[in-house]
């Protein structure tokens, strides 16, 4: 639900607030005020595309910032910001942290749906039809539809699984020798996970043992041997004592020097310890090179790394295996992919079923809202029809879709050849009241929803969407008095004459709002209008 938006300088807007209602809020003024400036604004705010003409003339940006609740449960709501550079360039914060357009759409997106006349595509997408039915049934339809997809998933898993396997045991003789050298080569071998690694890191060590051990004995010599490091830095450590007891000065050269003295013969002992752990083995040394030499083999043939060796090995591990136990294995893919058809289509039936049984309910429920609207015998009619097996999708084995018949005589056609606009927009109507709290979206935005409609059809539409209104914040652009009068809360747009236009957002009240009524009703504030629009306003309380 939308609590708040602020706009400036897009379009004709300078800067302008509009906080809706939770339930029925109405946008009134004259043609070419600037309504859809506002409309403009939301669809920035749900992620749609921004274009640098919608940038304020003069201005360096467009700016809408907004804070929506996402659901029941949304008790802080999320504070959204767009922003429209002169140059074209979009930007978009979500709770102040920078965000991409696409982040944006599908998190504000689904709550928001703008249904502007020139904006029924889900309702001219028949894909849309099976959705809108699914959801009004609920549970039985949507738990059916569930399985139906897990029964499908698994037989498109045992037919890829049976592809499989019947490419494999009917492998070519050159890919079978391939697999058969490669098993050989790498099993002779034998390698270790591991053990390449390992190698890596102790080979140089036992190459250069000799070195290493020698490089260690002369260090350890230097420090502790004779006439080494150590003798004379006791000799200095025992100098500086005996001429301490004349300056203690020299008392704290001693004593530092005594630390350092306990460094060396402590950096002695391990040298000799390092020394004394080297093992020279010539034998060994050479058959670690050897099966260096073999693992990097492996590599060079199968690599670059160890993983793709054993990766290798277990793919022609398992094409030999294949090829020699071919015919079971089809087989037994065969029978698990005949099992999950059997599955399949038992989900399948019982989908079709379901919806069979939930569609034309919810044809007849919205048939009730059209005749509402002032659509005489006018209905919707479900259309299912099977698809062939290959062309079982997600959404289910039949090709559906909601079908316009215009009286009980016509032929059902579809809605995208037969509805007008206006025709569209009433059915649209329609359908957002029969789905109620099970649409999904929590904002629904009309835009000429009433175009051409007066006296008992303008009534009717009113009182419609009156009861959208329970279930759903509804925010309706409109020139229709009967309409306004049933709103919790009245806007009115004006445009400003200046050197560069301006489109004013006001929420009238009182008396203000019934001028506002008295104008759409005659086009003037005269005295029968003012009391047409109180009286109208007085019957709604």
């Amino acid at each position: 639900m939308i609590d708040e938006i602020h706009v400036s300088n897009l379009a004709l807007i300078r800067d302008a607030t509009f906080s809706p209602a939770p339930g029925l809020t109405v946008l009134t003024g004259e043609t070419g005020a600037g309504k859809t400036a506002l409309l403009s604004a939301l669809k920035l705010l749900v992620g749609e595309r921004a274009e640098a003409s919608q940038v304020r003339e003069g201005a360096d940006a467009a700016e809408v910032e907004g804070r929506i609740f996402l659901g029941v449960r949304d008790a802080d709501g999320v504070c959204i910001a767009r922003r429209v550079g002169s140059d074209g360039r979009s930007r978009a914060r979500i709770d102040g942290h920078m965000a991409s357009v696409k982040e944006l759409a599908e998190l504000v997106g689904p709550a928001v749906d703008l249904c502007g006349q020139h904006e029924h595509q889900r309702l001219l997408d028949a894909s849309s039809h099976v959705e809108m039915v699914d959801a009004w049934a609920g549970r039985p339809v949507l738990d059916a539809l569930e399985g139906y997809r897990q029964a499908l998933h698994t037989a498109r898993a045992a037919s890829d699984e049976l592809a499989r396997v019947t490419a494999a045991a009917n492998a070519q003789g050159s890919r079978i020798e391939d697999a058969r050298f490669a098993l050989e080569r790498i099993e002779d071998v034998d390698p270790v996970p591991g053990e390449f690694e390992e190698l890596e890191e102790t080979l140089p060590r036992a190459e250069h043992a000799e070195a290493l051990a020698t490089t260690a004995h002369e260090a350890s010599e230097a420090l502790s041997g004779e006439g080494g490091a150590l003798d004379a830095l006791n000799a200095a450590i025992a100098g500086l004592s005996r001429m301490g007891t004349v300056d203690g000065k020299l008392s704290q050269f001693a004593d530092s020097l005594s630390e350092t003295a306990i460094i060396l013969e402590d950096t002695s002992s391990d040298l000799r310890r390092y020394r004394d752990s080297i093992d020279f083995d010539p034998a060994g040394l050479a058959r670690l090179q050897e099966r260096y030499s073999a693992l990097k083999g492996l590599l060079r043939q199968f690599g670059p790394h160890m993983d793709d060796v054993f990766s290798r090995r277990d793919e022609a591990r398992e094409l030999l295996s294949l090829v020699s136990d071919g015919e079971a294995r089809i087989a037994r893919a065969q029978e698990t992919l005949d099992a999950a058809e059997v599955e399949l289509a038992r989900a399948a039936k019982l989908l079709a079923r379901r919806r069979a049984d939930s569609a034309p309910r919810f044809c007849r429920e919205v048939g009730k809202q059209m005749s509402r609207l002032e659509m005489g015998k006018a209905e919707l009619v479900w259309d299912m029809r099977p698809l062939p097996r290959e062309r079982w999708a997600e959404m289910g084995p039949h090709a559906c879709e909601l079908l316009y018949r215009g009286g009980s005589g016509l032929t059902p056609r579809p809605l995208r050849r037969i509805a007008s606009g206006g025709e569209l927009s009433r059915v649209m109507l329609a359908c957002k009241v029969v789905l109620g709290e099970a649409d999904g979206v929590d904002t629904l935005v009309f835009d000429e929803v009433d175009a051409g409609v007066g006296g008992a059809v303008a009534r009717s539409l009113a009182a419609v969407l009156a009861d959208l209104a329970r279930t759903h914040q509804v925010i309706v652009v409109t020139h229709v008095a009967q309409v306004a009068v049933l709103a919790e809360r009245h806007y009115v747009v004006e445009k400003l004459e200046g050197d560069v236009p301006e489109t004013r957002l006001s929420r009238v009240e009182g008396e203000d709002r019934v001028r506002e009524i008295a104008r759409m009703l005659s086009g003037d504030a005269t005295e029968a209008s003012l009391a047409h629009a109180r009286e109208m306003l007085s019957l709604t309380k």
